[in-house]
């Protein structure tokens, strides 16, 4: 399989505020001690406790690159809630060929995405309907899920960079195997991924890179070495056994 990278690595280029909340993430402690975090295949993905600022460093990598902070391709610049910090002012990417196609997807935002992409479909104009690039049917005509994979499937062409953040919020877990199948598809289209993830389905992806974030910083580990990994996997083998020792119960 080609190893296709768009961006090769991220780093810190300039100071961040003593006082901003980014000094307590684990991405900035690493950043600011190791220098870098490197994308060594096609299919990267950032994995962690809530709170270690892998959706965060996720986002400044996105905006960083020209896509919109809410979702979207570059050509997207609406904006509903200016939330994203300001990390990606403090970050630079190195950069190796352009890449021809490109989304930032976020479950939380979907929606906002879907909204913008009827909004322009109201306003006349000759050329194609947006939304005939998103298989024809409006995002909001469809479940989160549904409306997930048809922009997957049907937006998402190859020759692209792909950020996703926390994909599993919207499918279920048959629709994640689709979700792998469709990146696969799209690494063979000299594509590249970085996605922000708790499921160890995803993380199963073959060849991938994965990053776990936490209170030590960033380390690269084996998908059955992670926290998520482990804990399902304790679970699955005696899930009534670890509720009652969860839940304190004889």
């Amino acid at each position: 399989m080609t190893e296709r990278r768009y961006i090769k690595s991220v780093s810190l280029n300039s100071p961040i505020d003593k006082q901003s909340y980014l000094h307590s993430l684990a991405a900035v402690k690493h950043l600011k001690q190791y220098g870098n975090v490197d994308f060594n295949s096609n299919v990267t993905f950032f994995v962690g406790e809530n709170g270690t600022g892998k959706s965060t460093l996720i986002e400044a990598i996105a905006v960083a690159y020209g896509f919109n902070p809410e979702g979207g391709s570059r050509n997207f610049n609406f904006s509903t809630c200016h939330s994203h910090s300001e990390l990606w002012e403090h970050i630079t990417l190195a950069k190796t060929d352009y890449a021809k196609d490109g989304y930032f997807l976020r479950a939380e935002s979907l929606y906002n995405v879907a909204s913008n992409i009827d909004e322009l479909d109201r306003i006349p104009a000759a050329a194609p309907s947006v939304v005939s690039s998103y298989g024809g049917v409006s995002l909001h005509h469809q479940s989160h899920g549904e409306s997930f994979l048809a922009l997957v499937q049907n937006r998402f062409g190859g020759n692209g960079l792909y950020i996703l953040d926390e994909p599993e919020a919207a499918l279920s877990p048959m629709r994640l195997l689709t979700l792998m199948i469709e990146m696969k598809r799209l690494v063979e289209k000299n594509s590249q991924f970085i996605i922000a993830t708790h499921s160890p389905l995803l993380m199963a992806f073959p060849r991938a890179t994965v990053y776990e974030f936490s209170s030590d910083g960033i380390r690269q580990v084996d998908y059955r070495n992670t926290d998520h990994y482990l804990v399902t996997k304790r679970f699955l083998n005696d899930p009534e056994g670890m509720v009652r020792q969860l839940l304190n119960e004889q």
